[in-house]
């Protein structure tokens, strides 16, 4: 297909069509597009209902028949409203990684991710491609009126991110998915724009992505997500932007992210208070989303490791406000979860951190500190 698309639908119809063509280490996306009639997506919930009971019935069937004994045909009713109730509470992340308890069935599942070792890998790894990955384009999301997303990914059921898109054929960039984001996609009573409902939310041109973990009417925040400056330099033979799609939103990619790089956090912001006659610290809950050279770099130094193995020097150059800490915490974790000689053996004993900045250094112990709070989940994964 040309890269030249005249619609939005076309411009979806493409994406649709590459994320859903690509096999991915034995997962798939399958797609369905969303009428505003239809009743399978449950829109107060937030949940593909029948997505998320078939996973955790092919993958949990002993904790399923243990429900289904206390609850009977209220079984699935039960778990939908349970799991809303936790991601309301805990945040879609944590439940993502950590699964949800319920008294009689204890822990339950809704996402299983790839073995790094392998202990148990046979049992992991079946369970591992039980997955369920779904693209739904024009998603009549609000319960309230007849407003539709472009492009929302769904694991086992459970929204991921969101993707807005224009074409500069029609006379709109970037820009206006972000105002779109901004302006009428505001996140009062919408439960899929809560913060923590969704991961990340994509501005898309055909050159340029942004991206926001949080929308907050007129003062959402977007932070770019390109190759490189405006991706001037980025090199295709499609659109500019095809890397979203190709290299991240994929399915083993979206599982590694979930699994190894959103960090639920918060943030230092100081205020001068009338009250007090004093600057205070005011902390606020922030979700981290790795923009697109965060990730890459960390890729790419795995790749290497596994490659060159130790003893081996990299130099890494960040620019200021590029966040460094983070890709300094990710770089840590994912050294401390690096397995060689089949899944038998650490190739890192420890992981020792070094700066010469008290401001970084404050940073980067926060950082290590959210990371082992919040950010690896259960050995049961």
């Amino acid at each position: 297909m040309s890269p030249l698309h005249p619609t939005e639908k076309r411009y979806e119809r493409h994406i649709e069509e590459e994320l859903t063509s690509l096999i991915d280490d034995g997962l798939q996306f399958h797609s369905k597009t969303h009428q505003r009639t239809d009743t399978w997506y449950n829109k107060e919930l937030c949940v593909v209902e029948k997505e998320l009971i078939g996973f955790i019935k092919d993958t949990q069937p002993n904790t399923y028949e243990s429900l289904e004994k206390k609850y009977g045909e209220n079984t699935d009713s039960h778990l939908i409203k349970r799991l809303y109730k936790q991601i309301e509470s805990k945040g879609l992340i944590h439940v993502l990684r950590k699964g949800f308890n319920d008294v009689y069935g204890g822990n339950i599942k809704v996402v299983y991710f790839q073995p790094s070792s392998s202990l148990n890998v046979n049992y992991r790894q079946d369970k591992y491609l039980k997955n369920k990955f779904l693209l739904v384009r024009q998603l009549h999301y609000s319960p309230h009126n007849n407003n539709s997303i472009d492009v929302v990914l769904f694991i086992n059921g459970l929204p991921i991110t969101t993707i807005e898109l224009k074409n500069q054929l029609t006379g709109q960039t970037v820009l206006n998915s972000d105002d779109q984001y901004r302006f009428n996609r505001k996140p009062t009573g919408e439960p899929l724009l809560q913060f923590q409902r969704c991961l990340s939310h994509f501005s898309v041109d055909n050159d340029e992505v942004h991206m926001t973990t949080k929308l907050e009417g007129k003062d959402t925040y977007f932070l770019p997500f390109n190759k490189t400056l405006h991706n001037r330099e980025t090199q295709s033979d499609g659109f500019k932007v095809d890397y979203l799609w190709k290299e991240v939103l994929t399915p083993t990619s979206l599982l590694d992210i979930i699994e190894n790089f959103v960090l639920f956090t918060h943030l230092s912001d100081y205020k001068w208070s009338d009250s007090k006659q004093k600057v205070m610290e005011e902390k606020k809950p922030v979700l981290i989303f790795p923009r697109y050279h965060q990730l890459d770099v960390i890729r790419q130094l795995k790749s290497q490791l596994l490659k060159d193995g130790v003893g081996t020097n990299y130099l890494v150059q960040h620019t200021t406000g590029s966040g460094k800490s983070y890709s300094i915490g990710w770089l840590s974790f994912m050294l401390t979860n690096l397995f060689v000689d089949d899944g038998q053996k650490r190739l890192f004993d420890s992981v020792i951190i070094i700066s010469d900045r008290k401001v970084l250094d404050k940073q980067l112990q926060d950082t290590v500190k959210s990371f082992r709070e919040d950010s690896r989940s259960s050995s049961t994964n």
